[in-house]
């Protein structure tokens, strides 16, 4: 079953061979944790791979100033988004989210017409938690999730979600994402002896095989590697 499963390389050294090979295609996949805990160049480094094959890339963002992002990770990782822009491989929205309920209720608008312009099979957006604010109770949080889930699946991208939230069982995470997102990764930065580390866990991957585990991980020059060796 897995062979006829086509998979979307996360671009993160070794974190595709925990997971099959990547995530699958045309999937949502939740990318949660606190403060500093490396959501944003998860996400970034997941569109540069696409850009790499040739495969553009969508980021939509609430909280990240262009300027800021496209300095930040060009001085620390060397992703030039700003050439990648021009090149027609990478498209930066800074939406609000009242924008995005606005494109629900349009079944597109812009966006459509973006993704028919570039031919986006990536997507981004970061973060999620701002859009779930705009929803006082679950149900509309997850009549609103589904319709984002359905466009996305229209628009033939595989998308990644970043969200601010990280603990589950609390109610942290909206159990209208926990439960219909294909995938969720939490990333923690937690503070030891020695200083605070990275790891990671798969919470969650719908279709795949994958370690119960919580893995370490580094952020270098070349973003994020996940070590398969060492874990909690």
């Amino acid at each position: 079953m897995t062979d006829k499963i086509r998979r979307i390389s996360t671009g993160i050294k070794d974190m595709d061979k925990l997971i099959e090979g990547g995530f699958k295609k045309n999937s949502v996949n939740l990318i949660a944790g606190g403060a500093g805990s490396g959501k944003t160049i998860f996400a970034i480094q997941f569109l540069v791979e696409g850009i790499r094959n040739k495969e553009p890339g969508i980021y939509i963002t609430f909280e990240e100033k262009k300027e800021k992002i496209y300095e930040d990770m060009l001085y620390c990782f060397g992703w030039d988004l700003a050439k990648y822009e021009k090149e027609g491989l990478f498209v930066f929205l800074e939406y609000t989210p009242e924008q995005v309920k606005r494109v629900l209720i349009e079944g597109g608008g812009t966006i459509d017409n973006l993704i028919t312009r570039t031919k986006a099979t990536r997507m981004v957006i970061d973060s999620i938690t701002s859009f779930a604010l705009l929803y006082k109770d679950e149900l509309t949080k997850k009549e609103a999730s589904l319709a984002l889930f359905e466009l996305i699946d229209k628009w033939g991208c595989t998308a990644v979600l970043t969200s601010q939230e990280h603990t589950l069982g609390d109610g942290s995470i909206s159990s209208a994402l926990e439960f219909e997102v294909d995938s969720i990764i939490l990333l923690y930065h937690i503070k030891e002896k020695i200083g605070r580390v990275r790891s990671l866990e798969i919470l969650k991957m719908r279709g795949t095989k994958h370690p119960h585990k919580t893995f370490y991980f580094d952020i270098n020059k070349g973003g994020i590697v996940v070590n398969p060796k060492k874990f909690v």
